[in-house]
């Protein structure tokens, strides 16, 4: 039979009882650790894993009563409640067997035992302690999937030369457990890509886990990322799994990473190069088995140069890394996008708006989209709710009169061009076709005739 990956703990004061359960149970179970005083209990389980406890309930001689034990097993199931625990002891009570089970126990075991009886009531609590541990991890999985239920995922949508390239890579890469960096302006897409990895990966049945390091308070870093154990600070009122734990088997998705000051830097990289984490307050290591995407708008390997930025950090979170083009840089796929985010709010808003007219399409065909993809859905979102039309025009866009500027590099289009010349002069100078005019080189009277001409 082979060893079941599991740390058991005996605890007995008399010698020859710990000898004889390490020796009945070793062939079963990987690790088997004794202590013949109780007090020793702490420190295993503050610097291991414990799956179960074997503890008996009587230390002092002359005293049969098993307060100690109900003691202890208050005391195992403060520090570790996912620990199992059984109860041993030398004098059968039905009485005091029900208050230990009241108090936590999972089941209890007279000495002399039988060899097989104990390993089928030790390998039941373990078990049952795996059980606890895994729904632990899906209930706060849950809870933090529910405060970021607003973030859902939007497929990756592009015909570009560009974004074909993107897909092309992700589907090499998102088989493997390689770490991978995501570089792109803000709104570029780098969640959607990071998601779409996950659940083209063998991982996909797994947590899929976002931390936005940008957002993140210094202070709370460490408690976050790694977990914390019950009273390492003022308001650590139980244990509880940092965003590494939660992500077990699947992808933690580190997103701004270059915003991370170069001390916390330094803590992440022992995390990433030891794949184990330590919670606030505990001295044992937990070994981590998670995929390990990052993303950033920041220049990092300028930011390398600078020495804002570990280099030795870089080199261990971009094994693959994926640029993403900004949408000014991939035109072909605007007018997509607007049938795609108008298809959604149609139905968000209740709406039956046929498409967007010739001239809208031209209009985001020219505008340079600073704030890229996440951009072009506030655009059609604030259209689709203002409209009045049976389909999107030009007039019901809202492009922002601060970064609204002319993307010449794909608009070669005179009439169009000159509109949007005529158009940002305007806004520039707050109305006044005076100085409008003079700043593009015209008389009043020639720019009056193209504001007639364009119906601006």
């Amino acid at each position: 039979m082979r060893k079941k990956d599991a740390t058991i703990l005996i605890v007995d004061d008399d010698d020859d009882i710990l000898f004889s359960a390490r020796i009945s149970l070793k062939k079963y179970f990987s690790e088997i650790v004794t202590a013949n005083n109780p007090k020793k209990i702490s420190n295993h389980l503050t610097t291991s894993t414990v799956d179960v406890v074997l503890l008996d309930m009587n230390y002092r001689i002359g005293f049969e009563d098993g307060k100690e034990g109900l003691y202890w097993l208050k005391h195992i199931k403060e520090i570790s409640p996912e620990t199992t625990v059984i109860l041993m002891t030398a004098f059968g009570s039905v009485n005091l067997a029900v208050e230990a089970i009241k108090k936590g126990a999972t089941d209890f075991i007279l000495k002399p035992w039988n060899t097989e009886k104990l390993y089928g009531v030790v390998n039941a609590g373990l078990e049952l302690a795996r059980s606890k541990r895994k729904n632990t991890q899906l209930e706060t999985v849950q809870k933090q999937q529910d405060k970021d239920f607003h973030q859902q995922t939007e497929h990756i949508i592009g015909n570009s030369p560009a974004m074909q390239s993107a897909g092309k890579l992700v589907k090499k890469v998102a088989p493997t457990d390689a770490n991978i960096l995501i570089l792109g302006e803000n709104g570029t897409g780098k969640y959607v890509f990071a998601k779409e990895i996950h659940l083209q990966s063998e991982r996909r049945n797994h947590p899929f886990i976002h931390v936005d390091l940008g957002s993140l308070n210094e202070n709370l870093f460490e408690s976050e990322l790694f977990g914390y154990a019950k009273g390492a600070f003022t308001d650590a009122q139980k244990d509880t799994l940092g965003r590494f734990e939660l992500a077990k088997g699947g992808t933690i998705f580190l997103d701004e990473i270059g915003n991370l000051p170069l001390h916390l830097q330094s803590k992440l990289l022992t995390v990433i190069q030891n794949r184990k984490v330590t919670r606030l307050g505990e001295g044992k290591e937990r070994e981590l088995d998670v995929r390990i995407i990052c993303a950033t708008n920041a220049p990092i390997h300028e930011m390398v140069d600078e020495q804002t930025f570990r280099q030795d950090l870089l080199f261990r979170i971009n094994t693959i890394e994926l640029n993403l083009p900004p949408l000014r840089k991939r035109i072909e796929d605007i007018e997509l996008l607007a049938n795609h985010f108008l298809k959604k709010l149609n139905l968000k808003y209740r709406k039956k708006i046929d498409g967007f007219s010739k001239e809208a399409i031209n209009s985001l065909k020219n505008y340079s989209w600073p704030g890229n993809i996440r951009e072009i859905e506030h655009i059609v979102e604030r259209a689709v709710i203002i409209t009045d039309n049976e389909k999107i025009i030009p007039e019901d866009l809202h492009f922002s009169a601060k970064k609204a500027t002319l993307n010449l590099e794909n608009n070669l289009n005179l009439e169009e061009t000159e509109k949007l010349l005529i158009e940002q002069a305007i806004e520039k100078h707050q109305g006044n076709i005076s100085r409008a005019a003079k700043d593009l080189g015209l008389t009043r009277a020639a720019l009056y005739r193209r504001l007639e001409k364009h119906q601006l």
